[in-house]
């Protein structure tokens, strides 16, 4: 996975199996002006959630589009990296947050606020 902040563009790109997992072949790409906020957590669980299209192995990974009560998310995340939560929180766009496990959690969180912020 890939996280990159491009001048005015979040852009969070799959990679290898990621994709497969995911079933998400193309990048996401979110304009500063809507992207809210950042946090190191994930939103809480919550069982009213229908996964179309994705992949879900319970304690293992959770990847792919998921419908809630929250409204439309995104979620990538794998055990393996469970200590390192991300939640980027978005508005006027398809999904309304990105719920990731990415190394340097907290640090994405900082930099994304700081961004939005600039």
């Amino acid at each position: 996975m890939l996280l990159r902040i491009d001048g005015d563009r979040l852009t969070l790109t799959l990679q290898g199996a990621e994709r497969l997992w995911a079933l998400k072949l193309s990048p996401i790409v979110v304009p500063r002006e809507h992207v809210t906020r950042a946090e190191a957590a994930l939103p809480p669980a919550t069982w009213r959630a229908i996964r179309a299209p994705g992949t879900a192995v319970p304690g293992l990974i959770k990847a792919g589009t998921y419908y809630t009560d929250r409204g439309k998310e995104f979620w990538y995340t794998v055990r393996s990296r469970k200590d390192n939560p991300l939640t980027i929180e978005l508005d006027g766009e398809s999904y309304r947050r990105l719920a990731l496990t990415i190394d340097d959690s907290a640090g994405w969180a900082e930099r994304i606020n700081a961004w939005i912020k600039g």
